[in-house]
């Protein structure tokens, strides 16, 4: 604790820009990791510990002939009587006596850059299920080249594939992965009455055109988004108009809106269709992440926001964790902290913390304001501005090779729905299947190089370029994985399956999919299940958010009039993404 609250501030404001791994470290000597400063550098240790006096780095930092810092502004006596302090205590440390960053840099570049998930994209032949299996199984995949891919991957470990789920099975399944509610019962017993060939098209195509559907995929994204219609932190202020933002991506979802066009519009719709409100409440998605009004420092509110930002545009769209580049080059994935802020400089100009009025209707969006230019932050510190960046997209992403004119929004939202951005375009294949299944291909959260390399990586590949043929159509590839064999197998034991107990020992965590997995519903689902089987489910869409009656336990520990319940009782029981 004396560490944390007294010593490291000292650290980082007065030492790691020329003693870190961030840096080309002077006289070799590491202040930033407990094996740094216990090695000591080219004049020997830096601590004797217990012992003040005898300690080369208290000697440097009271000198008054060669002071450390060198330049700027020389520690006060208190900073110096808790180094002192610290130093009697037997300098305690809790970074750990091995820390990576001793070492300037832990990532080999170009070993890096040839990573599976920075590849191009190539086009995938779809396996020939006759030569698979000689021709016994060629109706199970014959329709859809994804059972030939799984087929294909099954045979190698000795699988064969498993049932096919009954019907009843089959329509409590889709119902629930396409709208997030149950079918009722009069559903269930149509489904299975109808016998002919087109049933599953049929109900397939019917819950793709229910209004539920985008409220239940709308829920996927706006998790994603970490979309909220309060500000978080301990105020946890209200946002009166963020629902827009949410009812614009049910609706977006519900029409089918181009996946491409989708992402597009949430990063600079204000600048592609400037004369649609519509598309510029799209931008909500910039500014859904947490926020601190009433910080005292609008530079550190700005600050923290634009990386909040900038991390967030990384993950969702790039699958990478570029947010840990923000105070030093990524320890593991070729992304250095030039280019973390390189990307976050196309949204500095337009960030505005204030809701803003576009056509007739306000809210909070992205719109363009005076330029402004983008500093590196030393060690990621918003009082400590570097060199000045331009724009620019992640190099380690950027097979096209183009680099932006202006340095807008809008540039940046084309290039990552390039048709051969291949990160990009693995990543939302990769997050479809996911909600399909309840298991990705690959870690959705991280493509970089500590994430988890795909199960089926031409499938993968085959699925990313099928998007943009398939128009970019989000309808198209949910029709395309539900009607499939491999997502209509049973997930539980059938007595007719001879080779379950092979099935289970061969592929214990489902990873070559020789069957389906069962799903939890999420607390959202849960909640709307229980609605609606009971006949309470208010069916009411959009507008602002409702709140419920909360239990005494939470109402509690909130601050006065924090948490006004709804008037309406019916809206308290709306679907929970309202």
């Amino acid at each position: 604790e004396f560490f944390e609250s007294k010593i490291r501030p000292i650290f980082v404001n007065n030492c790691y820009e020329c003693h870190s791994s961030d840096t080309k470290a002077k006289a070799d000597l590491y202040l930033d990791s407990k094996q740094g400063i216990l090695k000591g550098g080219d004049s020997g240790p830096a601590l004797k510990l217990g012992d003040p006096g005898g300690s080369l780095f208290i000697e440097r930092i009271k000198s008054a002939i060669d002071p450390m810092p060198p330049s700027g502004a020389a520690l006060d006596p208190d900073q110096i009587a808790d180094l002192e302090t610290w130093v009697r205590l037997g300098a305690p440390d809790p970074r750990g006596g091995s820390n990576a960053a001793v070492i300037k840099s832990q990532v080999d570049r170009e070993k890096a850059k040839k990573h599976w998930a920075f590849q191009i994209l190539h086009e995938q032949k779809v396996p020939d299920v006759n030569s698979i299996y000689g021709g016994k199984l060629k109706n199970w995949a014959k329709h859809n080249p994804i059972d030939a891919f799984v087929l294909q991957r099954l045979r190698q470990s000795g699988l064969g594939v498993a049932l096919e789920a009954d019907r009843c099975t089959l329509v409590r399944r889709l119902t629930f992965n396409l709208t997030g509610l149950p079918p009722t019962p009069i559903e269930i017993n149509d489904f299975i009455k109808d016998t002919s060939p087109e049933a599953y098209k049929k109900l397939v195509d019917r819950l793709l055109a229910s209004p539920a559907y985008g409220e239940h995929w709308a829920q996927h994204w706006l998790d994603l988004a970490r979309f909220a219609e309060t500000d978080g932190f301990e105020h946890d202020k209200v946002r009166p108009n963020a629902w827009r933002y949410r009812d614009w991506v049910i609706k977006a979802l519900n029409d089918d809106l181009p996946y491409n066009q989708f992402v597009q519009l949430q990063i600079a719709g204000d600048q592609l269709r400037p004369d649609d409100p519509q598309s510029a409440i799209a931008t909500g998605f910039l500014l859904a992440g947490q926020d601190m009004p009433d910080i005292n420092l609008l530079s550190e509110r700005r600050h923290m926001v634009l990386n909040e930002m900038t991390a967030t545009v990384g993950s969702a769209f790039l699958g990478l964790t570029v947010g840990c580049a923000q105070c030093h080059d990524h320890k593991y994935d070729p992304i250095t902290q030039r280019e973390f802020y390189q990307l976050r400089a196309f949204f500095e100009s337009d960030l505005q913390l204030k809701e803003q009025k576009t056509g007739k209707l306000t809210a909070r969006v992205m719109q363009r304001g005076k330029p402004i230019s983008t500093h590196r932050m030393i060690r990621g510190d918003f009082r400590r501005p570097g060199e000045i960046v331009r724009a620019d997209y992640p190099a380690v992403a950027n097979h096209s090779g183009i680099h932006p004119k202006r340095g807008e929004r809008r540039e940046l939202a084309v290039w990552i729905t390039r048709a051969d951005n291949a990160l990009a375009l693995r990543v939302a294949a990769n997050r479809i299947w996911l909600q399909h299944f309840g298991q990705p291909l690959a870690t959705p959260e991280d493509f970089g190089t500590q994430g988890q390399p795909p199960t089926h990586p031409a499938l993968l590949d085959w699925l990313a370029i099928e998007l943009p043929r398939r128009k970019w159509s989000l309808k198209a590839m949910h029709r395309l994985i539900v009607t499939n064999a491999t997502y209509k197998q049973v997930s539980l034991k059938d007595g007719r399956d001879a080779a379950w107990s092979f099935r289970l020992q061969t592929d214990p965590g489902k990873d070559f999919w020789s069957r389906q997995i069962r799903r939890r519903l999420t607390g959202e689902m849960l909640r709307d299940t229980m609605l609606a089987v009971s006949g309470s489910l208010n069916k009411r869409k959009g507008g602002a958010g409702v709140r419920p009656p909360l239990p005494t336990e939470i109402t509690s520990t909130l601050l006065r009039n924090q948490w006004p319940v709804s008037k309406d009782e019916a809206d308290h029981r709306r679907r929970s993404i309202f």
